[in-house]
């Protein structure tokens, strides 16, 4: 007997967007539609909150948002249900074990408004992508020293760069004192030779933010789907009973022998919720 679905996890970059960006209205109409069969839904992004709430809003409905990889869990309207930051003294050992690669970090603070994102230059070849620091002018605060600036806990470190290069900070970061009290989780596109690289809390990802509110709302694993694309989507897609991964994901997560769908340009996440929910 085919278990019942009641909660829908749904990363956003690479999945329920397209590669421009846009949310189509063949996704927008199966989310609604998972809703209205009575699936909570929440969207599971490496974006830091401000960033994933216009997404969210598009729906219409009473989502839930785990964002920046796990770190924090918001209500749509912003009312925060539980976080885990990065405690400020592992935060400047991360700043120290970086070697060259310390001049791309930048930290991300749970704030409103101005302080959101601290960066030390705002030299766009270090910027997360094209035209962030523009776009998010609101949110950033300039400063001499990371250091100085962590004078509360951040959410996590942020790296941004080349593919390979932050493939190598990655490893280095993963052999640092620092090591084990920290986490490390990467989204890469390599068609673009760009990667994310987040440094979190020990234990903090989306497979555990996921896992944590599931149990908080009675969800067995068992009844939960969960869509993703990228590395960083690999703790929760190994989580939810029944994982899904998107035709634009890398081989090798296409080939662990999860539920495969189509692309983000393809609706994936329409066809997969139809396929595995809708229908059933």
């Amino acid at each position: 007997m085919q278990t019942t679905i009641r909660l829908v996890a749904i990363d956003i970059d690479g999945t329920l967007l397209d590669s421009r960006f846009q949310l189509s209205d063949a996704n927008r109409r199966a989310v609604r539609a998972a809703h209205e069969r009575g699936a909570q839904i929440v969207l599971v992004t490496g974006r830091r909150f401000a960033f994933a709430q216009p997404i969210a809003a598009q729906f219409s409905l009473p989502l839930t948002v785990i964002a920046s990889n796990g770190a924090l869990v918001k209500s749509e309207d912003g009312r925060t249900l539980w976080r885990q930051l990065l405690p400020r003294e592992h935060a400047r050992a991360v700043l120290a074990a970086a070697g060259p690669f310390r001049e791309r970090a930048l930290l991300l603070f749970d704030r409103e408004a101005a302080g959101q994102i601290v960066v030390e230059n705002l030299d766009p070849r270090h910027a997360p992508v094209d035209g962030y620091f523009e776009r998010n002018r609101a949110y950033l605060l300039q400063v001499e020293r990371l250091e100085d600036a962590l004078t509360e806990d951040p959410i996590q470190v942020l790296f941004a760069g080349p593919v390979g290069p932050l493939r190598e900070l990655d490893q280095l970061l993963r052999r640092a004192p620092c090591a084990g009290a920290i986490s490390v989780t990467r989204a890469e596109y390599p068609q673009r030779d760009f990667t994310l690289l987040d440094v979190l809390d020990r234990g903090c990802n989306k497979g555990r933010a996921l896992a944590r509110y599931a149990a908080a709302r009675g969800f067995a694993r068992e009844e939960t789907l969960a869509i993703g694309d990228n590395w960083n989507d690999r703790e929760m897609l190994e989580f939810a009973g029944l994982a899904v991964v998107m035709g634009n994901s890398d081989a090798q997560l296409r080939q662990a022998g999860w539920a495969l769908t189509a692309s983000n340009d393809e609706d994936g996440v329409a066809l997969a919720l139809e396929k595995f929910l809708l229908s059933a």
